[in-house]
């Protein structure tokens, strides 16, 4: 055995856990082939989640787009977006499910924090134990024109607005029998009696998504599970301790918090079907016009002339007629930068422009036979850098069925995967350390 395939000693649990992430908004859905169903319906959600469970999967993850993406002026119209709320979404699936968690994103910026802790509380008593909450902040005012009070949230407040938040929220959650809670902060105020009883996991899990060094610190302080964006083995593990070491300036032991980044898996019934089969899903998700549009984000301007298999453009990008709508990079103003570095790498490489894209966003993901991928899998284990992985499916509703037909029984063979659920809350589920809240449902149960 190779210092690789050693077993880290600090991680004896060894085993790894799925959930399945649905994004608010994205191209990585393919939404054009004929095997793919309806991104609304509720029979559509309802296969998916049952396949997940059927699979033993620990977490049915849904992402929010709080408003649809615009390009250059107009709707952009290539993307799937739009999908149910949540919060009603995850109480319908409740009744069709049994054991899976229910991980709903929600603002911080634009809820109302009673409100919003009211009703996730609500979810995870009715679910017995299964719901958690994905704290996200949004600062920019294009996306709060949405809402009432707009924009309002400057740039360095996000986080310090989400942690007075998610400390108002464990208050209420902590409130039972008491029923009466009063907070007044920079960002949060409010008084307030409406409260629940606790769930049988004590309040609901809290994932977040922070990769800033903020965002980071904030994940540390507050979050049970951190859904990270770097799944690549060797990134995990120096991303992991980072954190890490954070948890332990914040005063939390390493079992607090548990690493589940995104993935992608691609399945074949060898390595040469596999990569046919990833080749196919690339070029489906990166359509002609997703490529033009990717690459128009950056430049500003409309690049219709040109031909998606041909050069990157040689123009420069417009840099004064700036927007919310065309995202990080721009308002960074580094467009002419990044410009220049990405026909660099596409000359370097000799990529067309939708090959370029597709470069570009599909780096990540394991993809191999069966066996290849479950042993892939194994060295996470290993090393013990992730608890699980939250998996995107390309295909809805059937974009699971290879994984739970087929690698979920690979993994069970190498005794890295459940083979039943083990406990029946979410956060036991997790292997998080329990709750010390006031008022537990074993103190209810004794009154």
């Amino acid at each position: 055995m190779t210092s690789s395939q050693q077993h880290d000693p600090r991680y004896p649990d060894g085993r790894i856990r799925f959930g399945v992430f649905f994004q608010g908004v994205n191209f990585h859905t393919i939404w054009t082939d004929e095997n793919s169903g309806s991104q609304h319906d509720f029979e559509s959600f309802r296969r998916v989640i049952q396949t997940a469970e059927r699979g033993l999967f620990s977490a049915f993850f849904l992402g929010e787009g709080l408003r649809l993406r615009e390009h250059l002026g107009r709707l952009h119209d290539l993307d799937i977006a739009g999908r149910p709320d949540a919060q009603t979404q995850l109480a319908a699936l409740a009744a069709v499910t049994e054991r899976i968690g229910l991980v709903a994103t929600q603002n911080t910026t634009y809820n109302d924090p009673a409100d919003l802790a009211y009703r996730l509380a609500s979810l995870d008593l009715l679910s017995e134990g299964r719901a958690a909450w994905n704290i996200v902040t949004t600062d920019n005012a294009w996306t709060g024109a949405n809402f009432r009070r707009g924009g309002y949230l400057a740039h360095e407040h996000r986080y310090e607005r989400a942690a007075e938040f998610i400390d108002a929220a464990k208050a209420l959650w902590r409130a039972w029998p008491d029923q009466h809670v009063d907070v007044a902060g920079r960002h949060v105020t409010f008084s307030t009696d409406r409260v629940l009883p606790p769930s049988s996991q004590g309040r609901p899990v809290l994932f977040q998504a922070g990769d800033s060094s903020e965002g980071r610190d904030f994940a540390a302080q507050h979050a049970d599970v951190i859904f990270s964006a770097h799944p690549g083995l060797d990134d995990a593990t120096t991303f992991a301790a980072d954190v890490r070491a954070r948890l332990l300036r914040f005063g939390r032991a390493e079992n607090e918090l548990a690493f589940f980044p995104g993935q992608v898996i691609i399945l074949g019934d060898s390595a040469t079907d596999a990569a046919e089969k990833a080749d196919w899903v690339r070029h489906s998700q990166v359509t002609p016009q997703t490529a033009l549009a990717y690459l128009e984000q950056i430049w500003g301007t409309d690049l219709s002339a040109y031909d998606p298999d041909g050069p990157l453009p040689d123009i420069d990008p417009v840099q004064d007629e700036t927007n919310e709508t065309r995202g990080s990079p721009f308002r960074a103003q580094k467009a002419r930068e990044l410009a220049a570095s990405w026909r660099a790498i596409s000359v370097e490489k000799k990529l067309s422009i939708r090959e370029f894209v597709i470069h570009l966003t599909s780096s990540r993901g394991l993809i191999g036979s069966y066996s290849e991928v479950a042993d892939q899998i194994r060295e996470y284990t290993r090393r013990g850098v992730v608890q699980g992985f939250n998996i995107s499916p390309y295909l809805v509703p059937s974009g699971l069925d290879d994984i739970v037909n087929g690698l979920v029984p690979e993994l069970q063979e190498r005794g890295i995967y459940p083979t039943e659920y083990e406990s029946t809350t979410l956060r036991e589920e997790l292997g998080l350390p329990a709750v010390e809240a006031a008022g537990s449902v074993a103190a209810l149960e004794s009154a």
